[in-house]
Order: C-alpha cells, then structure tokens, then sequence
C-alpha cells in the first residue's frame, strides 16, 4: 500500500488520525446514533460504538465517561434541532395560516432529514431514566411554548388556553409525521404537510384575532 493509500485509509477509518476535540466528539456522536437506532439503547455496546468510529475504547471515554452521556448528548442535539425548525417556520411568517403550516412542516421535515434517529426523540427506549425523560420532554415543551406565545399574542387566550392548543398542534404534527415516516412514504410530504395544516387551521383559525 503506498503511503497516499494508508492515509487516505486512516482518514476513512479514523484510526490513527488526531482530529480536533469538536470534530471527534461530531464523529463519535455519528458513530453511537448508527449503533444507537439500529440496536436500542439497551443492546448498545461501547465496544460496537467505538468499533463503528475506527477509535479505541480509551478515545470514546475521554469525550463520554459512560454510554448515558453519550446517549443523552445525542439526544440533546436532536431535540435542539426540532426545536430550532419549529422556532424558525413560526418566525418565518407573520400569516398565522403559514405559521401553522411551517410548524407542522418542521416537524415532517425533522423525521425525514433526521432519518431513523428521530426515534431517539419520539421513541426512546430508555424513558425510565429521569433525564432522558426530561429531554424528551423537552422537545414538546419547548415546540409547544414557542407556538403557545404567538396563539396567545394574536388571540388574546390566556396563557394556560394558548399552551393547550399548542399542545395539540404538537401533538397532532409528531404523531402523524411519525406515522408518515413508517408508513413507506405513500402519500407527498408536501401533500402530507397540506392536509394536517388544513386541519389544525380549520381548527386554530376559529379563534378570532385580538383586536378584530
């Protein structure tokens, strides 16, 4: 093998190649979703992590003391991720009809780029532990507060009322994005995306706005 070739192997595999502490920790990180989707959290072996990152099990404990940091930094990052869309599509518009739709389609969008480790938001096997729960709660907390403040900004609804619909936005747009994603894609994301917003803006849209 010529020098250029074992290189170029060492890159791919990991092995060998000092990369900066944020760029490993991203790599690791890749790794343990891989292994964390396809097995559970349970079957998950630090060995089948650091085996899948071409790193030795002494690098994979110097970035994560135990598979639960890992597993919850993994979380965390997914959970910031659907919050920022579902942030960013209500932000986008000051047309309350395409707020509704944006939020539902942050949430088809997030299963979809996310691939398979949306079930780390959604469908966590390791609910038990209190602070995979409080991530996981946090991901429709979060989504839910940033709708409930516009609901309440544009309806005059109280806080309590704006944050129970908001809920029910939420729910409605993961359950059926998560539905939409195991169901092999039958119907357009976008058609998929239309028909739920309809839905919640037939519903949201009977409030009159504050003021009319």
């Amino acid at each position: 093998m010529t020098e250029t070739a074992q290189v170029n192997s060492g890159a791919a595999s990991g092995r060998g190649v000092r990369l900066p502490r944020n760029a490993r920790r991203a790599q690791l990180l890749t790794a343990a979703q891989d292994v964390f989707v396809n097995n559970g959290y349970h079957a998950a072996a630090m060995d089948d992590i650091a085996e899948r990152a071409g790193v030795s099990k002494p690098v994979l404990y110097q970035h994560f003391p135990s598979k639960l940091e890992m597993y919850l930094a993994l979380l965390e990052t997914h959970v910031d991720e659907l919050v920022r869309r579902v942030r960013n599509a209500v932000a986008s518009t000051s047309d309350n009809k395409l707020r509704v739709r944006g939020a539902v389609g942050a949430y088809f969008d997030f299963v979809e780029s996310e691939g398979a480790a949306y079930r780390l938001v959604f469908e966590s096997d390791l609910r038990g532990e209190p602070s995979v729960l409080d991530a996981v709660e946090r991901a429709t907390s979060s989504c839910a507060e940033v709708i409930a403040e516009v609901v309440a900004e544009d309806t005059g609804l109280d806080a309590e009322r704006a944050h129970l619909l908001a809920i029910a936005l939420v729910g409605v747009s993961q359950v059926t994005a998560r539905f939409w994603m195991t169901a092999e894609q039958s119907i357009p994301k976008e058609e998929a995306i239309a028909l739920i917003s309809q839905l919640a803006w037939r519903g949201i849209g009977g409030f009159p706005l504050q003021g009319h």
